[in-house]
């Protein structure tokens, strides 16, 4: 599961806790309609608490996955679209957020414009590609191209040094495989076999709608696949991604010369405008000197006509129908298994909110988001630090100086709730009339310029990685800060009219998760201050590695589809996140609630209604090709899995539904989760 709002140091063992409402103002929060009570609690949870949701939110054709994060999206999204379509019925002076909104929006939705002009936007970028005489042309082409949104063979960003939080650091990460999972290229089953066999055909068909003859659509087709199956074998896998030690190598620029001398990296840096960059993280050492060896090794040809297909699969969305259409017909029907394209106001909306973001946020807190919300989250985060500050301090199996370290950085959480205290600036940003893909290319540059102009100076802690609007939360380990958008502060999420055991039980466990992710096998690894630092003894650390290993192994053993097992490693963090979120809030919530009179509502005790609305963020339905992708891609288990893998491990859980051995949903004791 993100104005800037700093709660640093809130915490003392002698805060007491308020509770966030009075009992009998509020409503139950829980929709008895989603519930479906011909199954039993004990025997398939999930089904049980989301069975009518599902039954009355099939999917659409433009969703692989609808769920209750897409619901509010949905909302969300009508709401921006009134926003937005108010400022582009009207005429704007040059160079104000109304004009650059308008314009991009009036673009977006002009279709007889964009299939007038065809891929005629890109044929510059294609004829510059194709003009290069040598491989010293890539050291300056390479990065002009990762300026407009294109990420040929890696990327290069700046972010906190891991090691030294205080500062931004340029770093690189792998990439260059525009199926974004390397298992994609390297494993060898039914499934992933005939995915590849179908990108192939895409790859072909898009390259004969940009101007391509059949017979060099196809040979282009079999170097992008040489090329890209090459970076996906040396590329990191996704739980190896997730070791922070093993993805970050600091350097000097001199010594990255050494070791992957076919670019000259002054002029690369140079051309990113990074002139005064002498050291980097070199992220995937062994995919960058992979790189460097297809560079080398492969004729200059292949890589004139790899490059040309990075432009052309990444500028697909915002061209003509037929371009557009064939793109989703790969990645949105192939892959995903959707059925038609979301329509194309929605497409517009999305592009306006990606560029404009903080604009476009600016004007929806103004309207959507009470002030009163955000005066409830605080005592909420504050609950739930308390609770969590207490857990720790009873842990069994921690000893005290590690007790010590992770109360100070739970003391040192940064909260921010709703939206930025300021807002960015888009003046630099230019919208023109000239075309739909120009403008997006100017919009990379515009954010890649604010990106790289960080380099090297002190991190900014006030700034928000995600905008207002935004359905999600997130924690930030290099700045120790947990992040709360208004977009989320709704309903299932949220509701001011709901008492205490629906808000514990939604965006309290939310606010949960995003703390324990401060402490997850990831997380756990910095410090206070956001630094890479190993503050526990290493008797504390093995400890902590057992007990995360048995939410690995019982994750490992959740099969997602026929012959196909959830991947507990990659998802260990996540899943702990929600372990810690459910055991933190439920405590919460039974503290902030005594002494009140919470009533049965519907025939629900106040803890069935915590369980249930915790249930009910995670209900979806999806489709069989979309459980494989997030299988191979996502960090985070299935919705299903994130009730049914999770609640087991909640000893109050068994208390309100009565689940004892014999039922399916039983888990011994000995074998349950149990870290924070």
């Amino acid at each position: 599961m993100n104005s800037i709002f700093s709660l640093k140091g809130i915490l003392s063992s002698f805060v007491i806790m308020t509770t966030l409402t009075t009992a009998f103002a509020q409503n139950s929060g829980v929709d008895i309609k989603n519930l479906d009570r011909t199954m039993s609690p004990k025997q398939d949870f999930y089904q049980y608490a989301c069975g009518g949701w599902m039954l009355n939110h099939l999917l659409t054709g433009e969703y692989a996955r609808f769920g209750s994060f897409d619901m509010l999206a949905e909302n969300n999204r009508k709401q921006l679209k009134g926003l937005i379509t108010e400022i582009a019925v009207k005429t704007a002076a040059q160079g104000t957020v109304e004009q650059k909104i308008g314009d991009l929006y009036r673009l977006a939705m002009d279709s007889a414009r964009l299939n007038l002009d065809g891929f005629s936007p890109v044929q510059p970028t294609l004829k510059k590609i194709a003009l290069i005489k040598s491989i010293g042309d890539l050291s300056t082409l390479l990065p002009e191209l990762l300026m407009m949104g294109v990420d040929p063979f890696f990327s290069v960003y700046v972010d906190a040094d891991a090691m030294n939080s205080s500062k931004y650091l340029v770093q690189t990460h792998q990439g260059g495989i525009s199926l974004h999972e390397r298992d994609y290229y390297l494993e060898n089953d039914e499934h992933t076999k005939s995915i590849r066999d179908k990108y192939k055909l895409h790859v072909v068909k898009m390259f004969q709608l940009f101007g391509y003859t059949a017979t060099r659509a196809q040979k282009n087709m079999e170097v992008v696949l040489q090329i890209e199956t090459r970076l996906a074998t040396a590329a990191y896998d996704k739980v190896k991604l997730r070791d922070p030690h093993a993805n970050y190598n600091k350097m000097t620029v001199k010594e990255l010369q050494k070791m992957v001398p076919v670019l000259n990296w002054k002029l690369y840096f140079e051309t990113l405008g990074l002139k005064k960059t002498t050291e980097l993280s070199v992220s995937q050492k062994e995919s960058l000197i992979e790189v460097g060896k297809i560079i080398e090794s492969m004729p200059l040809a292949a890589q004139i006509a790899y490059l040309q297909w990075k432009v052309i699969d990444e500028s697909a969305a915002y061209l003509s129908d037929a371009i557009s259409a064939q793109n989703f017909e790969f990645y949105g029907k192939t892959l995903s298994g959707k059925k038609e394209q979301k329509p194309r106001w929605k497409r517009a909306v999305a592009s306006v909110d990606g560029t404009l973001g903080e604009a476009v946020g600016q004007m929806y807190v103004k309207k959507y988001f009470p002030a009163e919300a955000k005066e409830r989250m605080l005592k909420l985060v504050n609950n739930l630090q308390v609770s969590l500050g207490e857990r720790i301090k009873s842990l069994e199996w921690m000893g005290d100086s590690t007790k010590l370290k992770a109360t100070e950085k739970l003391n040192s959480f940064i909260v921010k709730i709703g939206y930025p205290d300021k807002w960015r600036d888009y003046s630099l940003l230019d919208i023109k009339k000239d075309s739909y893909y120009a403008n997006i290319q100017r919009a990379n540059r515009f954010e890649y310029a604010y990106m790289v102009a960080k380099a090297g100076k002190v991190v900014d802690k006030t700034e928000w990685l995600m905008t207002p609007q935004t359905v999600n939360a997130y924690y930030n380990p290099s700045t120790n800060e947990i992040c709360f958008p208004a977009g989320i502060l709704q309903y299932p999420f949220f509701d001011m009219n709901a008492d205490d055991a629906f808000n514990y039980g939604a965006i309290g466990v939310v606010i949960g998760h995003e703390m324990t992710h401060g402490f997850d096998d990831q997380g756990r690894q910095f410090d206070k201050d956001g630094n890479l630092k190993d503050w526990w003894t290493a008797e504390d650390g093995k400890k902590f590695d057992a007990r995360a290993a048995v939410m690995s192994n019982f994750f490992d053993s959740i099969q997602v589809a026929p012959n196909v097992k959830a991947n507990g490693k990659f998802t260990l963090g996540e899943n702990i996140a929600d372990h810690g979120g459910l055991q933190i809030s439920f405590q919460a919530f039974k503290k902030a609630s005594t002494g009140l009179a919470l009533p049965t509502v519907d025939s629900l005790t106040p803890e069935q209604r915590f369980f249930l609305s915790y249930a009910n963020v995670w209900a979806n339905n999806i489709r069989p090709e979309e459980i494989l992708v997030r299988t191979k891609s996502d960090p985070h288990s299935l919705g299903k899995w994130r009730v049914n893998g999770a609640l087991p491990h909640i000893a109050p859980w068994y208390e309100a539904f009565g689940i004892k051995a014999g039922d399916a949903m039983f888990v011994p004791v000995e074998k349950r989760v149990s870290i924070w």
